[in-house]
């Protein structure tokens, strides 16, 4: 519990929090307990169902003779289930446009995801196999980050300030910040496969989807007073995954390697934001009204490696037959 707390809670966050440093962070905090809570919770609630098997209920033997009902797959099987992990962002290039003042791209960018330093990577998902069992759809909800290596020397191209930028420069002297570190969050819609079962109990799936970016950026120049810091539609996100699902009775243990790849446009509206829907709101707002962002656009594209385990609660119909 107390690793569990440091993660969640560590000294760096309770001191930004105790001077004030944003409700963003007092926000990220509570989700990242929240997820805490949750994959917790699945895990008590995995732990009580290994009980012994009820009367009248078999479970396949090394023969392959039986099989117990609460591992067969059903059909139109329903399940909610969270999941944490570790990505790696590729560096990628950095664009900054804003008429008659910046037009400047830095070259490969470093992301560091730091998955296990609040606000920590944390996933949702909500799984339903349709009839058969085979085939499904979900809906997937990805907290990660990626904040750029401000230490970092890179290559510039264009002009900043309306001056041709250096040569190379550390991201540091150009940024003073640049960063979705309360999350490069993806929703995603994704159809769903399943693959002949390995064993009674293990069961492999791919999956492909897309949806949205909706990160929370904090971009600001060096040497702006203005802050990009706020909920945002950043644009498009496809993702591809393989997995192996662990079935116990009505619960299901998951490990999963996920490819994602995000397209950023990014809006530098210099305004700090609130509540993902008010931010959005503001955005789409802006949008309808044909005005132009008061710091610029902001174009880059993340790709990422993520690799996660999670666990799920089971909502399932009658049992349909096993794999051959």
């Amino acid at each position: 519990m107390r690793a569990l707390a440091a993660a969640a809670w560590p000294r760096s966050t309770a001191r930004s929090i105790r001077n004030g440093d944003g409700r963003g962070s007092r926000i990220e905090t509570l989700a990242s307990l929240a997820a805490i809570a949750l994959l917790s919770a699945l895990a008590a609630a995995s732990i009580l169902e290994q009980s012994p098997a009820e009367p009248g209920e078999t479970q396949e033997g090394a023969g392959g003779a039986s099989l117990d009902p609460a591992l067969a797959v059903p059909a139109r099987e329903f399940m909610i289930g969270a999941y944490s992990g570790a990505p790696y962002t590729y560096p990628s290039d950095v664009t900054v446009k804003k008429e008659g003042v910046h037009d400047f791209t830095v070259k490969d960018v470093g992301w560091d995801g730091e998955p296990f330093e609040n606000p920590i990577y944390y996933g949702a998902r909500i799984v339903r196999w349709l009839s058969g069992g085979r085939t499904g759809a979900m809906v997937d909800f990805t907290h990660s980050k990626t904040i750029a290596r401000r230490g970092d020397e890179a290559e510039l191209l264009g002009t900043i300030g309306g001056k041709p930028a250096p040569a190379r420069a550390k991201i540091g002297d150009v940024f003073r910040h640049l960063e979705v570190s309360h999350g490069h969050n993806m929703l995603t819609l994704n159809g769903l496969f399943r693959l002949p079962r390995l064993h009674t109990r293990l069961y492999p799936y791919v999956g492909l989807g897309a949806g949205v970016a909706l990160p929370h950026s904090e971009v600001q120049m060096a040497g702006d007073r203005g802050r990009t810091y706020e909920y945002q539609y950043a644009g498009p996100v496809v993702q591809a995954l393989i997995g192996l699902e662990f079935r116990v009775p009505r619960m299901s243990y998951f490990v999963e390697y996920k490819f994602s790849l995000a397209n950023y446009e990014m809006p530098l509206s210099n305004e700090d934001g609130s509540i993902l829907v008010f931010d959005l709101w503001r955005q789409f707002e802006r949008w309808w009204k044909g005005e132009e962002p008061p710091g610029g656009r902001l174009w880059t594209r993340l790709t990422s490696h993520q690799v996660i385990a999670g666990l799920g609660v089971r909502f399932g119909a009658a049992p349909v037959a096993s794999d051959p």
